[in-house]
């Protein structure tokens, strides 16, 4: 993904507010470590389409859009996949209700996989709050890598856990609806729905 692209059909028709993280004072999520045992999974529907669901066990690991695109065959690299609604249970009511407008911060564990730095750009992207915007410069500011804005645009495209780890809110310098992996159409939903529009499902 390219965090400096700017295309007319990426402009979004909503009054964004956009801050530095560290301005906001929201404290960074804990993440832990993700488990290698059997990968339990559920897919539910929501206001964008099917969402897929994935936990260790323990933490919520990912969160997918398009789930025929991510959900591999069961055994896929050495690790076994099991569909379990109920471990996944609490992550469907809470997604249903921020849906519904009823809840703004969720509150989940969370065992995101990546790299220290991927890890430590997703971080931040939990200090962004429900109805703000940050930027990838901003983002990168706030973690002590002023440079780093391309970096930190790839590791935010990376993300697992979209919409609870809300790398949605991050946009371009200029306002500008910089490339989403769910699509730019989701992220101005998203975005929207945050803003007090109702999403249609």
């Amino acid at each position: 993904m390219n965090a400096d692209r700017n295309t007319s059909q990426d402009a979004l028709p909503l009054r964004l507010e956009t801050d530095e993280p560290s301005a906001v004072g929201a404290a960074p999520a804990r993440f832990t470590v993700p488990g290698d045992g059997t990968r339990l999974y559920d897919v539910v529907p929501s206001p964008l389409g099917e969402l897929l669901l994935i936990s260790d066990g323990a933490a919520l690991t990912g969160l997918y859009m398009n789930p025929h695109e991510q959900l591999p065959s069961d055994g896929q690299g050495g690790r076994e996949w099991r569909r379990e609604p109920a471990a996944l249970r609490e992550t469907a009511e809470q997604l249903a209700a921020y849906f519904a407008g009823e809840l703004r911060e969720f509150s989940l564990p969370l065992a995101p996989r990546g790299t220290e730095f991927q890890r430590t750009v997703w971080r931040a992207l939990t200090t962004v709050p429900h109805g703000r915007t940050a930027t990838y410069g901003g983002i990168a500011r706030s973690i002590g890598r002023p440079n780093a804005s391309r970096a930190v645009g790839m590791a935010n495209n990376r993300n697992p856990i979209s919409i609870v780890v809300p790398c949605h809110r991050v946009i371009g310098a200029d306002g500008a609806m910089v490339g989403y992996g769910g699509g730019v159409s989701r992220k101005e939903s998203l975005l929207g729905l945050e803003k007090g529009a109702a999403l249609k499902a």
